[in-house]
């Protein structure tokens, strides 16, 4: 009988893959990847959970005392007296600002926990995380007002995050690329790649020019010189 073959495919792959693991640096780009991975992030540009809930905490803190201190500024030197008006703002804005800091850096770090907690129970990451989030954050911090306090700052909360994800949600649908503008894009840098190696291999291109030629045909949005058509579209 003949002896079945065997894919050489899956055993090449799994090579590259060790490869890549027991290759320098590797490791801790690994794991900090599978952190990433285990939690179900879905923007690695911010901190996983838990560090995320510090770092959600402390930025909620700095904008509450920047923006507390120039509002109580402005309030402070309205209702001081003619002659004292800056030294009542700075008055107000000092004693005010870090109260209001204070009060973000609680909601933002209550948020925060609760959204790594709904994170690590469901693994995953999306929109319903923090609108819940939201409103778990309103109730509990209303809690001490009763429960009909409570619920109606749970709805509020979780109205707000609502609102909020949606117009992210919308604003990141209208900025992003479709699968075919990407292809039309990539189709369009590879052909400006060709022509740029024809012309070099010819001769054509020479110092200051190879290197408009070159900028132009590796991101596809290089500068162009005088007189030169633009490229051809493929829509």
């Amino acid at each position: 009988k003949p002896k079945a073959l065997k894919p050489q495919g899956r055993g090449r792959a799994r090579k590259k893959i060790s490869d890549w693991q027991s290759a320098p640096g590797s490791q801790s780009l690994a794991g900090t990847m599978g952190r990433w991975a285990e939690t179900g992030d879905r923007d690695a540009g911010r901190e996983p959970c838990p560090d995320r809930i510090v770092e959600d905490l402390g930025g909620a803190f700095g904008m509450g005392v920047i923006g507390g201190f120039i509002w109580h500024f402005v309030k402070g030197a309205r209702n001081s007296p003619s002659g004292d008006r800056f030294m009542g703002a700075m008055y107000n804005a000092r004693s005010r600002a870090p109260i209001l800091g204070g009060n973000f850096a609680v909601w933002g770090g209550t948020f925060s926990s609760f959204d790594c907690s709904l994170q690590y129970l469901r693994r995953r990451d999306d929109h319903w995380n923090a609108i819940a989030s939201g409103f778990l954050t309103g109730g509990t911090l209303a809690a001490r007002g009763g429960w009909k306090a409570a619920s109606r700052n749970a709805v509020i909360g979780g109205v707000l995050l609502a609102i909020i994800e949606g117009v992210a949600a919308l604003l990141m649908k209208s900025t992003s690329k479709t699968p075919r503008e990407m292809a039309l894009e990539q189709m369009e840098q590879e052909r400006q790649m060709q022509e740029y190696v024809k012309r070099k291999d010819a001769g054509e291109v020479q110092g200051l020019q190879s290197w408009y030629q070159y900028a132009q045909a590796s991101t596809g949005m290089g500068p162009k010189e005088p007189g030169e058509p633009a490229s051809p579209s493929y829509n």
